[in-house]
């Protein structure tokens, strides 16, 4: 069994209210859409979906492991390199 791995391996901030505020705005705008939606997936050429998540952050293996070794409350939160790598992982690289 393969392990998946994200195809855009980017952390979206989807907790700030902004984020929940432009999704309201997103979904207001369709439901009040006085023409037909044709096809289920229609909706989406009515509201710009990147106008819902503004922000996404990336940081590759070799920042997140330099950012550990620089900054001592990183390594207060993760002892090891290992964990470091896996919570890397985590946010980054699997679904």
């Amino acid at each position: 069994m393969s392990q998946s791995v994200k195809r855009s391996p980017a952390y979206t901030d989807h907790h700030t209210p902004g984020t929940r505020w432009s999704k309201r705005h997103a979904s207001k705008a369709v439901r009040r859409f006085t023409g037909g939606i044709s096809s289920g997936k229609w909706y989406r050429k009515l509201f710009c979906s990147w106008s819902i998540c503004d922000y996404r952050f990336y940081k590759t293996k070799q920042q997140a492991i330099h950012e550990w070794e620089t900054t001592p409350w990183r390594q207060e939160r993760f002892p090891t390199r290992a964990e470091v790598i896996n919570d890397w992982e985590k946010v980054f690289r699997r679904k």
